[in-house]
């Protein structure tokens, strides 16, 4: 199945794959393999039939493909968080990936309701998807998907309470660990640290870290205990009280959120303190609306989502080929400085 060798409605017989095998002076069997990038064909052999594909327009359909193949070419995208402030990133990025790859993707949004995932898995499951990436707003570990064991799931953001998945998350140990650097190099020598709650893996990965961070670099953690609380504004206006109280040297805060860090801000200049002149400020998230309104400008934590869901494409791809890769892999964050950390 193939494009027709001319336009129009001349009655032209498609080019077929027989055509391309001629042409290339191979069988149809061999045609197939290179095209399909399957067997142990020969470099020299597989050029000369893509040569011979591109030389007769040949270019095989979406179903052709899938039966050649046993694929359907279609991936499910499972996401957990109707808000999407976290999970739309890591889906569209993954979506970029597997469109280069000439994937159709089907969006699945279960809203956190274990009945809409299941009726989403059957729907899956009857389009004959080729694998499952799955997402959600948090990364506290998640019940692994009960799905048979020839489709391929990888975890995005939101990992499996499995450790024989395949789960990609950010690494916010790292990420809070650059934050805390980031001060000290600037000078910085009292650091608080406010985040959201104690319950939450994320912040209790964070405040570890940047406990670890500061011991390494000599320092105890202004006031004396990480300030836990919850993921918004509010919760950042009161705090910052709390730790000036504790601490009235304190000359830098860490916030395990933007929406924290606004909060802390908005509270700091009613308080007479200028950031970053008196007291340095970073957020975690890189939440554009966030950090870009807050005065000054946050510097913050990006946990990159967009590469991240690109990463658990290109694993869910290998999977797919037969190439599992097991166990929880943690990717990088980088550091957005702006005006709250000064220059």
């Amino acid at each position: 199945m193939g494009r027709p060798r001319h336009a129009g409605t001349s009655g032209v017989a498609p080019v077929t794959i027989t055509d391309v095998a001629a042409r290339a002076g191979v069988s149809v069997g061999t045609a197939s393999k290179a095209l399909n990038d399957r067997g142990k064909l020969r470099a020299e052999t597989r050029e000369r039939v893509a040569a011979a594909a591109r030389e007769l327009g040949f270019r095989p359909n979406a179903m052709a493909r899938g039966l050649l193949a046993g694929r359907s070419f279609t991936v499910g995208l499972l996401t957990t968080d109707h808000v999407g402030r976290f999970s739309l990133p890591v889906l569209l990025g993954a979506e970029d990936a597997l469109g280069a790859g000439e994937i159709s993707v089907f969006l699945c949004d279960t809203r956190g309701d274990a009945i809409r995932e299941r009726h989403y898995l059957q729907a899956l499951a009857s389009r004959r998807v080729d694998g499952i990436i799955v997402t959600g707003r948090r990364t506290d570990p998640r019940p692994p998907l009960p799905v048979p064991p020839q489709v391929p799931v990888v975890y995005a953001m939101a990992p499996s309470a499995d450790e024989d998945d395949m789960s990609l998350v950010p690494d916010e140990a790292q990420g809070a660990s650059i934050a805390i650097d980031h001060l000290v190099a600037g000078g910085r020598r009292h650091i608080a640290h406010i985040t959201g709650p104690a319950r939450h893996h994320s912040s209790r990965v964070r405040a570890a870290a940047v406990e670890q961070a500061l011991s390494a670099a000599g320092l105890e953690l202004a006031g004396g205990r990480v300030l836990y609380g919850e993921w918004n504004e509010p919760w950042g206006r009161q705090a910052v009280h709390q730790v000036l109280r504790a601490e009235p040297k304190c000359d830098a805060i860490f916030c395990g959120s933007d929406q924290i860090a606004r909060g802390v801000a908005e509270s700091l200049r009613e308080c007479g303190r200028v950031v970053p002149d008196d007291i340095a400020l970073v957020g975690y998230d890189n939440w554009d609306v966030m950090a870009t309104a807050c005065r000054p400008p946050l510097t913050t934590v990006d946990m990159d989502l967009g590469e991240l869901g690109r990463a658990a494409a290109v694993r869910l791809l290998r999977a797919i080929d037969g190439e599992i890769t097991p166990g929880v892999t943690h990717l990088p964050c980088r550091l957005v400085v702006r005006d709250s950390t000064g220059p």
